[in-house]
């Protein structure tokens, strides 16, 4: 048995310690603004519209640039989201502006609220009172409207979602004999610089009797620059001064068809040089019932109606190694127009088809009573090349021309500068 004193000799024993309490750690907060910018702009692939993106960039700076210094985000996009539309300029018979009438997509409130937001009562333009009618509408491009003043020869382009104004000084008389009225009659082209947003050039062609010549406004030298004539074009049997129809835009080109023969002049935007293309004969000096255009992913294209079929054509090598017009497909409209018309037309009223346009592989169209009333209204409708998709706009009275309005890529989105 061990003594007492040995005992207390003995080291204490040393309790076991607990760990300490974990105190709570403040969970860590993550927020969007914490997001990369390859992570951000993968989300905002995945808004539906061009105006919900525009809303969504401009909520903060950090946004904003991450938008603006990637171009292949903007590509990426645009593919995945075409440009949207807003709704169609009419020239009105017997005002001085144009009027306006929008697509009404209940399902896209951001591209309500861009409306509501567009001067599309063209505020801005410059006012005469004595002037009379006032302003037409040449081209409309790229969001923005170029317009002529026929009774002051003044010309503006003007964007109505952002309100830029560019007013152009006077064409030159010279393509116009020296009459100012006669710019009426003149095609005006604006065509946008996408790498350069605010830059444009503005081209309108002259031809006599047998040659054509373009006339190119820059918005950089701020003036009108006359080419040399160019022989491109056929001699004209008939010697008329007047031998072509009004142009169009295709692909970055323009077009005018011959109002007797079957080929089209066509003016490259780029090197401003005239060549010619055929076309069918069947559709020579039809021009209301076919359009220029492009697809969705820029193939230049050619639709046409005949009675209550619309056709498909495309520009390319045939099985002998020539370029040519060759019909791809067709389809009939007929049920669907007829609902269209339906309590507007008699039952010996004269229905046709006027096709006004075709833009990013849309067609805009709209029925026409040849022999009714013709301030009956009637429905606008739009048929997408690549769905096969025949959808109703709106129904109004028709007037003169229509422009579809497309919403383009804004300016405030392109580009690394957001200072305010």
């Amino acid at each position: 048995m061990m003594s007492s004193s040995v005992a207390s000799q003995q080291p204490p024993r040393r309790r076991r310690r607990l760990p300490p309490t974990a105190q709570p750690q403040s969970p860590t907060v993550t927020t969007i603004h914490a997001l990369g910018d390859d992570l951000l702009l993968d989300i905002f692939l995945r808004l539906p519209s061009l105006p919900s993106l525009v809303r969504a960039a401009l909520a903060c700076r950090s946004f904003l640039a991450a938008v603006r210094s990637s171009p292949a985000f903007r590509r990426r996009f645009r593919a995945l989201h075409p440009p949207p539309l807003v709704g169609f300029f009419f020239e009105t018979v017997g005002r001085d502006l144009p009027s306006f009438s929008p697509v009404r997509r209940r399902s896209d409130p951001d591209l309500a609220a861009a409306v509501r937001g567009a001067d599309v009562f063209l505020t801005r333009l410059p006012y005469h009172e004595d002037a009379y009618p006032g302003w037409d509408i040449k081209d409309c491009h790229g969001g923005c409207l170029l317009l002529l003043n026929r009774e002051t020869a003044q010309i503006a382009a003007y964007n109505p979602l952002t309100r830029a104004l560019h007013l152009l000084p006077t064409p030159p008389n010279e393509i116009s004999k020296g009459r100012r009225g006669k710019f009426e009659r003149l095609n005006f082209f604006l065509l946008l610089s996408e790498e350069n947003p605010g830059s444009f050039r503005v081209i309108t062609l002259c031809h006599d009797k047998s040659r054509v010549r373009a006339v190119v406004y820059s918005s950089g030298a701020r003036e009108w620059r006359i080419l040399p004539w160019s022989e491109a074009a056929p001699a004209q049997p008939s010697g008329k001064k007047r031998w072509l129809l009004s142009g169009t835009r295709a692909n970055g080109n323009l077009y005018w068809a011959h109002r007797k023969e079957d080929y089209m002049l066509v003016l490259d935007t780029t090197a401003l040089q005239f060549s010619f293309i055929d076309l069918p004969v069947f559709l020579k000096g039809q021009g209301p019932i076919y359009a220029i255009g492009e697809t969705k992913d820029g193939k230049l294209c050619m639709v046409f109606i005949m009675e209550f079929m619309l056709f498909i054509s495309f520009w390319r090598v045939d099985t002998d190694g020539v370029e040519r017009w060759i019909i791809d497909d067709g389809f009939s409209l007929e049920e669907e127009i007829l609902q269209a018309t339906e309590g507007t037309r008699n039952d010996d009223d004269k229905l046709i088809l006027l096709v006004y346009s075709v833009m990013d592989g849309i067609v805009y169209l709209s029925p026409f009573l040849c022999r009714g009333n013709p301030n009956l209204p009637c429905w606008f409708l739009s048929f997408c090349l690549e769905t096969r998709k025949l959808e109703k706009l709106f129904h109004r009275t028709s007037d003169n021309n229509l422009f579809p309005y497309i919403m383009a890529w804004p300016p405030s989105l392109v580009g690394t500068d957001v200072s305010p």
